[in-house]
C-alpha cells in the first residue's frame, strides 16, 4: 500500500512532506510523454519524449541517470503498455491508476 502524504508547517504555509523522493511522474499520450523528476536530479527536469521504442529507451536511461526508482504514470488510455513493459523490465517500480468507469 503506498505511503500517505502529511502536511509539514512552513513560515511560508504549509506543503506536503516528501513520500518518495525517488521517484517521477509520467504524463502519457498518444503523440508523446511528459516525464518530471525532482528538481535536484536534473537541469532540465520535466521532459518531452515521443512514442517510439528508441524514446522509451531514452527515458529510462534518463529515468536511471537521475536515480528514479518508482514511476507514477498517468494515461487516458492504452498508450502505457508499452512503456509500463519497458520500466518494469528494467527494474522501476511502476505505479498506474486504475480507474473504472461505469456507462448506463
Amino acid at each position: 500500500m503506498a505511503k500517505k502524504a502529511t502536511t509539514v508547517k512552513t513560515a511560508t504555509g504549509k506543503k506536503l512532506q516528501v513520500v518518495n523522493p525517488n521517484a517521477a511522474g509520467i504524463d502519457i499520450a498518444a503523440s508523446g510523454m511528459q516525464v518530471c523528476v525532482p528538481d535536484d536530479r536534473d537541469s532540465d527536469c520535466n521532459r518531452c519524449f515521443g512514442c517510439f521504442t528508441q524514446d522509451l529507451k531514452s527515458i529510462v536511461q534518463w529515468l536511471k541517470k537521475c536515480r528514479i526508482e518508482t514511476v507514477a504514470m498517468e494515461s487516458t488510455g492504452i498508450y502505457w503498455l508499452p512503456l509500463y513493459f519497458i520500466l518494469e523490465e528494467n527494474g522501476f517500480d511502476v505505479i498506474v491508476p486504475c480507474f473504472i468507469t461505469f456507462v448506463f
